[in-house]
């Protein structure tokens, strides 16, 4: 009777705390992994907030060059929570059977291709071109090659992609090229490269791009949780989400620290590019009923133009952390411990 009483509390806790954001300070440190790069430019006000006291926990935030690295701690249980390409995690959803949930939106449309020269200026001036790009196997890729599909040129047969494992590795790729180089980038490194080169141009927003031929939303990356870390530590992850939606505030409305913070952590390599690249990152925070129909609108759009883009079927509802399903995991509990108490 007293495992039954404690679940029940810990139940309509767990609903209240969904509800109304948790309020309990806990000592426990929350493992975070981060790209270099926008989607970790919305996390870096989290230990900002641990070092003046207004942290609801402790956090270890854990920065990665590329998200393939990322990808194991989280299988192994060696981070906790993740911001890492909104694909990716649809993927990885598969490949564990369940084993990560996304939790927010943190970044929205940050692709650009850019020039070393001035022989692009519309989609169809790529056609027989040499691209440069990161992120093979992630947003990046599959953008681009939904977009050209899209304006009638063959990823595979009328264009040549060169992948780079990190963004810096394309900056000096363009930096090395005499003239017409032509580049896949996100920001802040587009913003770094045109402080180095000012030659360097912005032929095409693939925001813009994507919103002439597609309805939905264009998502560059969620932060996910390890669905078992969210059992054990409910309380954790919620106020991981009410600190998280601060330091998406900050990394908003502060730029100075928040450029600060970036170099400091090595998100970026210099607080200048920071604070200049900030405001054309799109870093939000987009949670429950809303994630879920931004982050499922996009993936179909990546399935139907590529299974194997998003793990070769689509996510099933429990791939999104929100209050309905967490619920429903409390319910499915509950009843288990009444049928061993029969």
């Amino acid at each position: 009777m007293k495992k039954l009483t404690s679940l029940l509390l810990s139940a309509a806790l767990l609903v209240g705390m969904l509800a109304c954001g948790a309020s309990a300070k806990t000592n426990t440190t929350v493992r975070v992994a981060g790209l270099k790069g926008p989607t970790t430019m919305g996390l870096v006000n989290l230990l900002a907030m641990e070092k003046n006291g207004t942290a609801s926990q402790n956090y270890d935030l854990q920065l990665y060059g590329a998200a393939d690295e990322v990808v194991p701690k989280l299988i192994k249980g060696e981070v906790d929570i993740a911001a890492i390409p909104a694909n990716l995690a649809a993927t990885l959803y598969q490949k564990t059977n369940g084993g990560i949930q996304v939790m927010a939106v943190n970044t929205l449309g940050v692709l650009y291709v850019v020039e070393k020269g001035d022989t692009v200026h519309r989609f169809a001036d790529l056609k027989g071109r040499t691209i440069l790009s990161t992120g093979k196997g992630t947003t990046p890729e599959y953008v681009l090659r939904y977009l050209l599909r899209k304006n009638g040129i063959d990823p595979d047969k009328d264009v040549k992609i060169e992948y780079y494992s990190e963004a810096s590795e394309v900056t000096a790729q363009m930096a090395a090229t005499k003239k017409d180089a032509i580049a896949v980038l996100p920001q802040p490194y587009v913003t770094a490269a045109q402080m180095k080169d000012s030659s360097l141009r912005i032929v095409l927003d693939l925001t813009k791009e994507w919103n002439k031929v597609c309805d939905t939303q264009l998502i560059t990356g969620v932060t996910v949780v390890r669905t078992a870390y969210a059992e054990e530590h409910p309380e954790e992850v919620i106020n991981f989400l009410k600190d998280y939606q601060k330091s998406v505030d900050a990394a908003n409305d502060d730029l100075d620290g928040t450029a600060a913070l970036c170099e400091k952590v090595g998100v970026v390599a210099k607080a200048a590019i920071a604070k200049k690249a900030l405001p054309k990152c799109n870093i939000v925070y987009r949670i429950g009923d809303e994630m879920k129909a931004d982050v499922n609108a996009y993936l179909q759009v990546l399935y139907d133009a590529s299974p194997a883009a998003v793990g070769g079927k689509l996510p099933d509802a429990n791939f999104y952390y929100t209050e309905a399903t967490v619920a429903k995991r409390v319910q499915k509990a509950f009843q288990r411990l009444v049928n061993s108490l029969k």
